[in-house]
């Protein structure tokens, strides 16, 4: 069959949605217009261990407009049944209102629904709640860790003890948080025993199921809307109790109830990536090749349910080595669940891992990118598979080329101007090529418009636009022909909106789609007497600005319109679908960059500046230039606030969150962030799905608190294995 032209896929075009964000007619989760809806505010528990012994509502009930106080002590029981299909780590996820017990300091005791916010606000104070409190587990150090995880290939212990050269090295990475610019919220609404949200989530039908779960309903008595996500992170990968509450809420009221966390809330109401210590001991020949790795993890969880994430697999697939023992130990704490963030788990790992490659490589004189060069591996080594694709070499020459690395000095403190210690840096990263099931449904109407439905979500990325150039090219249309419609649970399932797995699920589910239509229209054609293409061979056809033709001739053929019309055919339907992995995978799917970065540090104060910094990466078929640029400047924005400011500081004594804001816990503001440049190595991975894509939301952010802690040192002689890093610990 002759190929589809290809006029959107690959053009930097602007976000379809563009026009909606910044004129404000986007309408986010809090801003829906619900007729009738009423206000939600939940009372947090002001300790961190213990249980409840009495809430006083009278004064809250007694204040004007409001309606409702629920707590324990007349919330009714809920069936919370188990959900197979969500991402609840394994445990006893939080029931809201269901007992006693607290289990982490702001976990929702009570919630006052008023018919104004302000009177919620205002009663919420009210409130009365008396605990029987202890003393809770919040750090790390402090208390017991779960059985690990393990790992191994190869003799470690024995690979270390040959190894000529060894390093036992210990890093710390704080807890760090997503602070998208939208908070959480959720509106309720109850029809009869149907329930609508309109909820902030990256994941609808999760949401969908876990509502249905917890409240005894068929999955189809409940509909989630989610249009627009004002960034997510992650954060709403999985369904948080404030989102139960406000069903709860509207359903014990009779009214629709809007929800919406504070600032502060979104501390302790939502996830979080989790703080860890990882001691890497690592031993390799005087040449650098690499002999032996073990790794041991410690990473927080909470008390009530254990949450992992991906942080093995670095430490497995990134270098070539012989031996590696892994140990993956969860220490319960009392603090609430945390959750996937940008790089999960992998930009956790790349930070130890790169930096302890850059220690190895200063230890023996070798450039840190040569040193990584002399251990790429040709093949996985914990899967013995063949990459689908990996590229990384390229990424490190083309990396050093374009940044200028050769003007790096390789003694620390060689470069200053004036009071500034100037350093470069970089480091490896690596990430899964997630896929897996999609469906999207795939309307081609007779006026020449298409239509595509699919149930995901955008927090940003550009969904709406880049499924729009998938549809537009495999249909043959322009991008102003085609609708892409997303974030309704009723519209075709989708996975969740993360993992970078959006392209390669939803994408493929909607090639499928707009590939069946086109090939229904295509035979429509070759076999009406009345059509220009009567007769011809299906295979030598194809569509063009919503006009089928055959390749070689294209003045035989005719529009979409004309032929539909004739055959009155008010439509032409399909629903797209895309299976994800299917048994054993034959290859070892990954996206890779190389990331290079330079700083700047005053010498007497210990500020860190970061001037300049570049990404080359592997990650397939970019379907959108544009849209992939953005990705980068938010990965990497998102990197350097994990490696220089963000952290909680908690409390031991009551579970407290210090610095529960914007005004403590800091996060790069335009004056942090430097010239930053991406480049996207040419190439595609059809092994991987069909549209040869890998992924670019996370792969951007692994690789970038590394490189710039390694410019640090490059910098000022100081390695600093703790993230962030402060100014204090450079002075």
């Amino acid at each position: 069959m002759s190929p589809q032209p290809q006029a959107a896929v690959g053009a930097p075009l602007s976000r379809v949605d563009g026009r909606l964000k910044v004129t404000g007619t986007a309408r986010y989760a809090a801003e829906h217009d619900v007729d009738g809806a009423v206000h939600a505010v939940i009372v947090d528990a002001s300790i961190g261990r213990g249980r409840v012994i009495s809430v006083d509502t009278r004064a809250a009930l007694a204040h004007p407009g409001v309606l409702k106080v629920i707590s324990c002590r007349n919330a009714p029981k809920l069936p919370y049944r188990d959900n197979a299909a969500s991402n609840n780590p394994p445990g006893r996820r939080l029931r809201v209102f269901q007992d006693e017990k607290v289990l982490f300091h702001g976990q929702p005791v009570a919630v006052v629904v008023a018919t104004t916010l302000e009177a919620a606000q205002h009663a919420a104070g009210l409130v009365g709640v008396r605990y029987d409190a202890g003393r809770p587990a919040t750090d790390l150090d402090e208390a017991e860790a779960d059985e690990p995880t393990a790992y191994a290939r190869g003799n470690a212990e024995a690979g270390l003890r040959s190894a000529p050269v060894r390093m036992d090295l210990t890093y710390r990475m704080a807890r760090n948080h997503h602070n998208a610019i939208e908070p959480h919220a959720t509106i309720a609404r109850w029809d009869g025993d149907t329930l609508t949200v309109w909820d902030k989530t990256q994941w609808v039908v999760g949401t969908q199921t876990e509502l249905a779960t917890v409240f005894g309903l068929p999955p189809e008595s409940v509909r989630v809307i989610s249009p627009f996500v004002g960034g997510g992170f992650g954060s709403g990968l999985r369904c948080w109790p404030h989102v139960v509450v406000a069903a709860l809420a509207a359903r014990e009221t009779g009214r629709p109830v809007k929800l919406v966390l504070t600032r502060k809330q979104q501390y302790f109401g939502t996830g979080f990536r989790p703080a860890y210590r990882y001691r890497l001991r690592l031993g390799s020949d005087r040449s650098g090749r690499l002999r032996a790795m073990a790794h041991e993890i410690d990473a927080e969880t909470s008390s009530y349910e254990t949450f992992t994430e991906s942080v093995l697999a670095p430490g497995q697939v990134l270098y070539s080595m012989p031996n590696v023992s892994q140990a993956y130990r969860t220490v319960p704490l009392d603090v609430n669940t945390p959750l996937y963030m940008r790089g999960p788990g992998y930009a956790t790992a790349s930070f130890v891992i790169e930096s302890a490659m850059d220690e190895l490589a200063h230890k023996l004189g070798i450039d840190p990118v040569e040193l990584r060069q002399r251990n790429e591996p040709a093949q996985d080594e914990s899967t013995n598979l063949p990459f689908s694709t990996r590229r990384l070499r390229e990424c490190y020459t083309v990396g050093a080329r374009e940044f200028g690395w050769h003007r790096r000095g390789p003694e620390p403190r060689s470069r200053r101007e004036g009071d500034w210690l100037i350093g470069m840096g970089m480091a490896a990263g690596v990430y899964d090529t997630a896929r897996n099931t999609a469906q999207a449904r795939v309307r081609l109407n007779a006026d020449g418009t298409a239509v595509v439905d699919a149930a995901a979500s955008d927090m940003g990325p550009g969904t709406y636009t880049s499924q729009t150039q998938v549809a537009a090219d495999a249909l043959g249309l322009t991008m102003r022909t085609v609708t892409f419609r997303l974030g309704d649970s009723l519209y075709p399932p989708t996975p969740p909106h993360g993992g970078s797995m959006t392209m390669a699920s939803v994408g493929s589910a909607v090639l499928d789609g707009c590939d069946q239509v086109r090939r229904r229209a295509i035979e429509l054609a070759v076999g009406d007497r009345e059509s220009p293409l009567y007769g011809a061979d299906a295979n030598d056809i194809v569509v063009r600005g919503g006009r089928l033709h055959t390749e070689n001739s294209p003045a035989r053929g005719e529009t979409y319109r004309s032929l539909l019309t004739r055959n009155g055919r008010s439509r032409l339907e399909a629903l797209g679908t895309f299976t994800g992995p299917s048994g054993e995978e034959r290859h070892s799917f990954y996206a890779y960059n190389a990331t290079f970065a330079e700083v700047a540090v005053d010498a007497a104060l210990g500020l860190v500046r970061v001037r300049r910094m570049l990404g080359v990466y592997d990650a397939g078929r970019i379907i959108s230039p544009k849209l992939a640029e953005s990705q980068a400047i938010g990965g990497i924005t998102g990197g350097i606030g994990t490696a220089l400011l963000e952290h909680t500081v908690t409390d031991h004594r009551d579970g407290r969150i210090v610095n529960a804001d914007l005004a403590d816990y800091l996060v790069p503001v335009n004056a942090d962030v430097p010239d930053i440049r991406a480049v996207y190595l040419d190439g595609e991975d059809r092994e991987a799905d069909p549209l040869g894509v890998k992924g670019l939301g996370e792969v951007v952010h692994v690789g970038v608190a590394p490189a710039i802690a390694n410019a640090v040192f490059n910098a000022t002689g100081r390695r600093v294995r703790e993230l962030p890093i402060t100014a204090e610990s450079l002075i």
